[in-house]
């Protein structure tokens, strides 16, 4: 999971799963106890390097040599898989970008990037030296107009000024902070309204935003950008951090081919966490992507399913009757409904002059509904409601099997065991705040939108 978290006190941002941490791996096995709440779990410390769905394995690797071979290897079986092994940073093969810029994925990177910020307001506070050269010390740059980096720039600025500030007033008129993003807007994944809050805010709070900007080498003293208009420019700074997207981890590559997703950048689940292909595996986090069913795809069953006389036409009441399955299994109906202000399904039907609709009908009303479907953004705060949708679910395994509450089967008999998971994104305002903002997880996103 990203995170620009972390950079004032580490200790408080990572959760320990012992009384005394040791995160020489970042890959962590529990095996928990069936039964009552609270019950017995084991924890090793470990690598996991093979995923093995057809015997129900995973292959392990302990850092130090621990068995017999001296290898440190050991297998574990199971019942149920959970994935939650994250994502690499995805450096495009931009030449300079791993030897020179700074990533936000683990609790190491933002050690380093709080270094690296004291280091510059050090060497910018040096006398001696030019204007320019003082600038050029305190030009944080941040590559990548995502939900990370936008987080990241905000987050960076009340630092800066509320802060840092204190300890370098000299300093503080020389700062720059730059969002380089290669689309034309930021925050792309969000709704408009989220957007264009967002880099009006950044106008406001002095934060440079370059858009149409494609960053093609990064050196230790510039970066190599291009524009449509500007053609290619090389620009000074003291700190560079990427934030353009995610990778997919080797074991993740693997795992993908064996279950038929070998095409695939991160892990297909369906809506509720499984991973297409495994029942008995679920991934969440920045490794794996929900594949939202298509209305489409399923028409034809929704309307045998909603037509149970079987009289081949389908009334506004009969659709009223599963209407509410139909917006659980497929959010994008819901969705397209108020995205074009309608006040109910009755609103599609609005050209048909007839009660009644044939399949060809309701084909037709439905056309255009999956255009909003969405992938839901990479970030902390999607992957924290995952967790704890999927922990709720296999807390309450046992009951929905024998009293299911999710919706109805298209494709099959009887509802689904659990309700589909859907994530509540939380927006807040990028207003200034404290240093202690810097330990927050990317919890929240940086903008907010009055409705």
């Amino acid at each position: 999971m990203a995170s620009s978290g972390g950079l004032s006190m580490v200790r408080r941002a990572v959760e320990a799963v012992r009384r005394t941490p040791r995160w020489q791996k970042r890959l962590v096995f529990l095996t928990v106890g069936v039964g009552t709440r609270g019950g017995a779990f084991r924890f090793w410390e470990a690598e996991c390097f093979k995923i093995d769905p057809t015997s129900m394995k995973i292959h392990c690797r302990a850092g130090d040599g621990t068995n017999v071979d001296g290898n440190g290897e050991f297998v574990v079986d199971y019942d149920y898989l959970v994935v939650t092994v994250g994502a690499k940073p995805n450096t495009f093969n931009t030449p300079g970008v791993v030897e020179n810029c700074h990533f936000l994925k683990e609790v190491e990177d933002a050690q380093k990037i709080r270094k690296s910020v004291m280091k510059c307001f050090e060497k910018a506070s040096l006398p001696n030296l030019t204007e320019e050269e003082r600038k050029k010390n305190v030009h944080f740059v941040v590559i990548g107009g995502g939900p990370t980096g936008v987080e990241f720039a905000a987050e960076l600025h009340d630092f800066v000024n509320e802060d840092l500030a204190k300890l370098y007033p000299d300093v503080k008129k020389y700062v720059n902070i730059s969002v380089i993003e290669a689309g034309e807007h930021i925050l792309t994944m969000f709704d408009k309204r989220i957007t264009h809050f967002a880099e009006d805010k950044f106008k406001r709070e002095g934060i440079d935003l370059k858009t149409n900007f494609k960053v093609v080498k990064v050196s230790d003293k510039t970066i190599t950008m291009t524009n449509p208009a500007t053609g290619e420019i090389a620009v000074p700074y003291g700190l560079a951090v990427w934030s353009t997207g995610i990778g997919t981890r080797p074991i993740i590559m693997d795992f993908m081919k064996q279950v038929g997703q070998a095409t695939r950048r991160v892990l297909a689940t369906d809506e509720w966490l499984r991973v297409n292909g495994c029942d008995n595996v679920y991934a969440l986090g920045d490794c794996a992507t929900i594949t939202q069913r298509k209305v489409m795809e399923d028409v034809d069953a929704i309307f045998r399913v909603a037509d149970k006389d079987n009289s081949g036409t389908l009334s506004v009441k009969k659709i009223k009757h599963v209407l509410g399955d139909i917006y659980q299994r497929y959010p994008q109906v819901e969705l397209y409904l108020k995205t074009n202000q309608m006040k109910g399904f009755h609103d599609l039907l609005k050209d048909k002059e007839s009660e009644e609709l044939n399949i060809e009908e309701f084909k037709k009303a439905l056309a255009q509904v999956d255009s909003q479907v969405k992938m839901l953004p990479a970030t902390a705060q999607v992957a924290a409601q995952e967790g704890a949708y999927l922990a709720d679910c296999f807390n309450r395994m046992n009951t929905c099997e024998e009293n299911p509450e999710g919706p109805l089967r298209i494709r099959g008999a009887g509802r689904h065991r659990f309700k589909p998971f859907r994530s509540v994104i939380k927006c807040y305002a990028l207003t200034s705040g404290t240093s202690e903002n810097l330990v927050h997880m990317l919890l929240t996103f940086a903008v907010k939108v009055d409705k």
